[in-house]
């Protein structure tokens, strides 16, 4: 399926195809992964990355503080993949998210509008259907109300929130949220120093009294998601795959390394390109792939990871 989305993508996406050009590969000459070449995630920021002739829907753009918001445009067929692979992806590893409560801390996400990580929120609620799912902004004490009073509830609350914003949460503790599944979407935002996802992990464990923080990997650039538990690598669904490239060859897409950059092959980018070389430094676990940090000298960006 990758290798068909390729020979489509390298013909009717013309940045793609220009790229593939630039570096010498030919569409009929590709017949392995390791073949197909990886478009850099700057172009996002540089140029459209879509389909010859698709109208365009909606535009998600990134959470970046600094220079240019990647923008990934989505056509109408593109929102309907959307809606559903980003639910299967989470119900793949947590189970139904229907009568789910849903309770999403994204105060920077929410105010600079057009957020791939909002809109997914948007569409567990929906299918949620709990009467207590919400966004919340500055109003901590009532989100922590909000979850004391979900106690006893199956399936458990869901506590999704950037990095910056559960630190915040958990300036108001201790408290026992041992009965919420609390994740993480990395980002700081500018509010306060990197952290290393353990770190992060150890402290927001201890002040909010859960046995293990989730995380999940996801971006503007792409329509699909990986989650992590514990200290495994992240998990994708079956038509994700993060590979190893590495550091210092980006052409080198073979996945031989154990350490290098990430790149993403998500077949759910059918409307504009499935093969992203990110910025992403990864390492391979026994399971899945471990997101370490950021390539030196990269835009650090929020819905992602944490800087080593």
């Amino acid at each position: 399926m990758a290798i068909d989305a390729f020979r489509h993508q390298s013909v009717h996406t013309p940045v793609y195809s220009e790229w593939c050009t630039q570096i010498g590969v030919q569409s009929n000459a590709v017949h392995r992964l390791e073949d197909i070449p990886f478009l850099p995630i700057s172009f996002f920021k540089s140029h459209s990355v879509l389909q010859n002739k698709a109208v365009v829907q909606k535009r998600f753009l990134s959470s970046g503080t600094q220079g240019p918001r990647s923008t990934h445009s989505l056509t109408e067929e593109a929102l309907q993949i959307y809606r559903v692979f980003s639910r299967e992806a989470f119900e793949l590893l947590y189970g139904p998210l229907e009568g789910r409560p849903i309770l999403a801390l994204l105060p920077h996400y929410l105010e600079n509008g057009d957020s791939s990580l909002v809109e997914m929120c948007r569409i567990w609620m929906d299918v949620s259907g709990h009467e207590r799912n919400g966004f919340f902004l500055d109003d901590r004490k009532q989100l922590i109300r909000r979850l004391m009073g979900l106690k006893g509830c199956q399936p458990a609350p869901l506590l999704i929130g950037a990095s910056y914003a559960l630190l915040d949460l958990a300036s108001f503790g201790p408290m026992d949220l041992s009965h919420v599944l609390v994740m993480e979407t990395g980002g700081m935002k500018g509010k306060g120093k990197e952290r290393v996802r353990a770190e992060l992990h150890r402290e927001l464990q201890s002040i909010l009294g859960v046995d293990l923080i989730h995380s999940e990997y996801g971006m503007t650039e792409m329509l699909s998601q990986a989650y992590a538990t514990a200290e495994r690598g992240f998990v994708c669904p079956p038509w994700m795959q993060l590979r190893i490239r590495d550091a210092r060859n980006p052409l080198d897409t073979t996945n031989s390394k154990k350490r290098g950059c990430i790149n993403v092959i998500d077949l759910a980018n059918w409307h504009s390109c499935c093969f992203i070389a990110t910025d992403d430094i990864g390492e391979k676990r026994k399971e899945g792939v471990a997101v370490l940090g950021r390539m030196d000298r990269s835009d650090i960006r929020g819905c992602n990871l944490l800087v080593v």
